[in-house]
């Protein structure tokens, strides 16, 4: 398969699945080891956090009102609170991605791991949907949710699989917040996130001077591809839990953690 082809399916892969709340990096390590992908195209990561830039395009023409207005209207003070642990979800983030950084974190190459946050995600969401039933939600950023979302997105990048979008979600709900507020403060939380890791792998990539072995067509060519599939994504999943719970998600990543470990027990036996 052309390099081309392979860098523009996980772009859509990336699109996909990065807000979805079902893994992006999970898909995107189980769809590589598919493709066969380069080995220089993905290492350090480098391909897998740089296309996650695109998608943060997406959500900024999806949510071009609600930040125009966040930074419109900073005097005002419900913004100024929604602001502050805004700020304190992502700094907790920011800090705690760089400490993984210092320690050289890597995400792990194997299969198992994967699996086990993908089903264990898969439960925790049934589970807390069902939990959730008939109880009252409200749309008001907390403290509490604000800590602990920037926490789930520290879980979500030490273990592919778990979900930025998924993790941070759920811990949204279990604190009682709307799945409509959830989604948003999610979606506009992975903005500087993402964009942060991004800049850092780039500037990591680029301070010595450019280096040749790196294919920056094919990076640019899959955060095309994810910025425009992603941009479908989020306003489709923004239309579907209007109506509808979390719970499909739930099954589907149950359905596909089983079956990758079902792979790994095969894979160990022969």
């Amino acid at each position: 398969m052309p390099d081309w082809i392979a860098a523009s399916i996980l772009g859509m892969i990336e699109g996909i699945t990065e807000f979805l709340p079902i893994s992006s990096t999970g898909h995107l390590l189980i769809a590589e080891r598919w493709l066969q992908m380069p080995p220089d195209l993905v290492k350090d990561d480098l391909f897998n956090i740089v296309i996650q830039c695109g998608t943060v395009l997406a959500v900024l023409l999806v949510f071009a009102t609600r930040v125009k207005q966040l930074l419109t209207s900073w005097r005002d003070p419900v913004t100024q609170d929604y602001l502050a642990k805004f700020s304190a979800a992502f700094l907790i983030t920011a800090f705690g991605g760089l400490a993984m950084e210092k320690f050289h974190f890597k995400l792990p190459e194997h299969l198992a791991p994967i699996a086990w946050a993908m089903l264990i995600g898969g439960v925790l969401f049934v589970v807390i949907e069902r939990w959730l039933v008939a109880r009252p939600s409200n749309q008001k950023i907390t403290w509490q949710i604000a800590f602990g979302v920037g926490l789930a997105q520290l879980v979500a990048a030490a273990f592919p699989g778990a979900s930025r979008s998924g993790t941070t979600i759920l811990v949204a709900l279990v604190f009682g917040l709307s799945r409509i507020a959830a989604t948003e403060f999610s979606f506009l939380l992975g903005i500087p996130t993402l964009l942060a890791a991004g800049g850092l792998k780039l500037f990591k990539a680029l301070r010595h001077g450019p280096d040749p072995s790196i294919h920056w067509g094919l990076i640019l060519l899959g955060t095309l591809v994810a910025a425009i599939v992603a941009f479908i994504a989020v306003k489709w999943l923004l239309r579907f839990i209007q109506t509808h719970t979390f719970m499909g998600f739930g099954w589907y990543r149950i359905a596909v953690g089983t079956l990758l470990l079902i792979l790994v027990l095969v894979q160990h036996s022969s």
